[in-house]
């Protein structure tokens, strides 16, 4: 008996190349997963640093008869840094508005200038960790410094993450240009950048200038 044969060609494509990937990332709805996993994760990240600001409010007075937020605190240094942050901030909204009208150059151009911003934010801390370190202040000495070196640092890590990050997006907008998918990805990193602006501001207010009044 006959069997019935498939003479259909499954390598039939409109080009002659055969293609064993999908050239172009499937399309996102506004308002998709990927903006709502984004949000999850910084509603986390919230509480990673509601947590830290805690300890630091329960910890922020054991000095262990060593130094006080009087005694190590540079307040005009620590304004500096948080003008770079706040900076960095308005340049990266410069950035989305150059993205929301097509212009690649001008785009990567306010995205560097934000990563200057946030290098000097991080070169300012780093200075006034090692000036701690180097006069022993270290995270061992009290409970304060140990609350403060975590809380502080932590923030700074995430700075730095976000730095990478931001020099990621740079080159993949250099590679493919603000596609849809860059687009959205520019949209996370600014919502982790501001977030990183507003938990800098709660650092300055409860851990600097409270700690400066006490």
């Amino acid at each position: 008996m006959a069997s019935a044969v498939n003479t259909a060609n499954p390598a039939d494509t409109n080009s002659d190349e055969l293609v064993f990937y999908l050239q172009d990332e499937h399309e996102h709805a506004e308002g998709s997963s990927t903006a709502l996993g984004f949000w999850v994760y910084l509603m986390s990240d919230c509480l990673i640093f509601a947590i830290l600001f805690a300890i630091y409010g329960v910890l922020g007075s054991s000095y262990a008869a060593g130094p006080g937020p009087q005694d190590l605190f540079e307040l005009e240094l620590v304004a500096i840094n948080t003008a770079m942050l706040l900076f960095s901030s308005i340049t990266y909204g410069f950035a989305m508005l150059q993205m929301d009208k097509g212009n690649v150059r001008t785009t990567q151009l306010w995205l560097a200038i934000t990563g200057v911003f946030g290098l000097a934010f991080l070169g300012i801390e780093l200075y006034e960790f090692h000036h701690l370190i180097e006069i022993g202040a270290t995270p061992q000495r009290s409970a304060f410094l140990s609350a403060f070196f975590t809380l502080v640092g932590t923030h700074g890590l995430h700075v730095t993450f976000g730095i990478i990050w931001l020099v990621t997006l740079m080159v993949q907008v250099n590679m493919h240009g603000l596609i849809p998918a860059n687009r959205r990805r520019l949209m996370c990193l600014s919502m982790f950048w501001h977030f990183l602006d507003v938990i800098w501001i709660g650092v300055f207010t409860f851990v600097y200038l409270m700690g400066m009044l006490r």
